[in-house]
């Protein structure tokens, strides 16, 4: 029955059952976890070594990160939200819930562009130390995942809005959705191993 349904809506399905479009986004999902995995490692190896300078205990504003992370999860909710929608083809409530998610991620990425320029200011760059550029490749390269994300949805909201979408739109939606809730799932990690638990 899938099957049919994947065929009406003109996807192709591979031997697992899953949409060749989804199966390409699950596979480059897998590929994002390798990339995480070695700076996730790479921080950990490094980040008691600031030599006499600044450290993560002095340095991290847990409180504010907390909030922050705090939007970045209930984004999960909103885009949980907009898959649903897009399921029952309620094009509005879709629009809506992706362009509330796309703020919450924007939210985010302005705490930490925040937290960069507070760490700059008190003298800690990317060349400073072991500590602070393996810091600063760590939560950059999430932040740019961010905002491609935030890209994605807004994109989408635009494709969505003109009745542009190419194939089945309710898929569509999905996949942006199962690369945001990584990017999620990814600072749950990030967050608990870099800023809760000490050096």
């Amino acid at each position: 029955m899938a099957d049919i349904a994947l065929h009406d809506h003109g996807a192709h399905v591979s031997s697992t059952g899953l949409s060749n479009n989804k199966l390409a986004m699950w596979l480059f999902l897998g590929s994002e976890c390798l990339l995480f995995g070695g700076l996730i490692s790479t921080y950990m190896l490094y980040r008691g070594r600031h030599g006499d300078g600044v450290g993560p205990a002095q340095l991290f504003d847990v409180p504010l990160t907390s909030v922050s992370s705090f939007v970045l999860l209930m984004s999960s909710l909103t885009m949980v939200l907009a898959v649903n929608s897009a399921k029952r083809k309620d094009d509005r409530n879709t629009n809506l819930w992706l362009v509330t998610t796309g703020l919450l991620g924007s939210l985010f990425v302005g705490a930490q562009v925040y937290e960069f320029t507070a760490f700059y200011n008190e003298g800690v760059g990317f060349t400073t130390s072991l500590f602070s550029s393996s810091f600063f490749t760590l939560t950059g390269f999430h932040g740019v995942h961010v905002s491609i994300g935030v890209i994605m949805l807004l994109a989408m909201v635009a494709i969505i809005s003109r009745n542009k979408v190419a194939g089945d739109k309710a898929e569509a939606v999905e996949m942006i959705g199962l690369y945001w809730h990584f990017v999620d799932v990814v600072w749950v990690v990030i967050f608990t191993l870099v800023y809760l638990i000490p050096a």
